[in-house]
């Protein structure tokens, strides 16, 4: 396993991240404690989920998973990077009592105290936004994160589904504080969805933000979704905002041109979507989600596999970037 500096702080973690998302409402809790002693043992030490994992009625029984595997010990809990998320509503039945959602002082501090009774821990090593809160004014964030910081419930504060200017906004109200501010960005980013190169990663590079991209396979089209297709495993092949995509004439044929890229190069088309990512500026690792020990030993193959020039350059052809902005929109 590599390892990489979180952003612009000293804390080191494994290229490729753990994602948790499965664990729970694809994957039973002795699976899911197997996939994560597999993953530490390959050297994978970031581990990341979110307090409404578990979805609908089980929101939270992601988060209780990974604390049932802290508990048996072993250094399990003093290895890992642990990464959870505030933001959404825990209420089972969509209704949330005032004040139980979002990012107000009032629910940083529930929330975060029920996600470390959930993953059996006293602190949490990076507590991420899960989505911006227009209506919580920067200064009432950090004043909550603060107290979390100074008590050791936390140590680092990081975003998702950020636009570049609430990066800028949350880490120059963060100065104001003398606060160590965001130092990570988890965004929507692969080979096929590339708008967070305009303004996004840009950002946070220059706030020093590690980049986290999830769905790094775009819900299964980047993992040979077609070869699957013709294999009889269509159902699969594909999920959530990609299950469409490919009644694109003009998006299949360009996942058809990947597909026979990867092919002719002897590869598989899901370790080149995560190797792609590795060679990504401002890039710390992919969120790879595992429903099982197979699927994860094919994610860990991505960092061992070195693109050549010519593939990178083939890539960008099949898949080109739209560049920054304001060259992305503008002269």
């Amino acid at each position: 396993m590599e390892y990489t500096q979180l952003g612009r702080t000293g804390l080191k973690v494994s290229r490729l991240v753990l994602g948790t998302m499965n664990f729970g409402p694809q994957t039973d809790e002795a699976d899911s404690h197997a996939i994560m002693d597999a993953a530490l043992d390959a050297g994978v030490n970031f581990f990341d989920t979110a307090n409404v994992y578990g979805w609908g009625e089980n929101k939270g029984r992601t988060e209780e998973i990974i604390g049932t595997w802290f508990a048996q010990g072993g250094g399990r809990r003093e290895k890992t990077v642990l990464a959870t998320k505030v933001y959404g509503n825990m209420a089972a039945d969509g209704a949330p009592w005032p004040n139980e959602d979002k990012l107000s002082a009032l629910n940083i501090r529930r929330a975060c105290e029920a996600s470390l009774k959930r993953l059996g821990t006293d602190h949490i090593d990076l507590y991420q936004f899960h989505h911006v809160d227009r209506a919580t004014p920067w200064e009432e964030i950090w004043q909550a994160v603060d107290v979390l910081v100074q008590q050791g419930k936390v140590l680092y504060a990081g975003s998702s589904n950020f636009a570049g200017w609430h990066i800028t906004r949350a880490n120059e109200a963060a100065a104001r504080r003398g606060s160590l501010g965001l130092v990570s960005e988890q965004c929507l980013y692969n080979l096929a969805e590339r708008r967070a190169e305009m303004e996004v990663v840009p950002a946070a590079e220059a706030y020093g933000l590690g980049v986290i991209p999830w769905s790094p396979l775009h819900g299964g089209l980047l993992g040979g979704a077609l070869r699957k297709e013709r294999e009889g495993g269509g159902a699969r092949s594909t999920s959530g905002r990609s299950a469409d995509t490919l009644k694109d004439p003009a998006v299949r044929a360009q996942v058809q041109s990947y597909e026979d890229l990867v092919d002719k190069a002897g590869l598989q088309p899901g370790d080149v979507a995560l190797a792609w990512l590795l060679t990504r500026p401002g890039v710390t690792g992919p969120i790879v989600g595992p429903r099982t020990r197979e699927q994860l030993d094919s994610a860990l193959r991505a960092v061992e596999l070195e693109l050549t020039e010519d593939l990178l350059a083939d890539l960008e052809n099949i898949f080109p970037g739209t560049g920054p902005s304001p060259e992305a929109f503008a002269w």
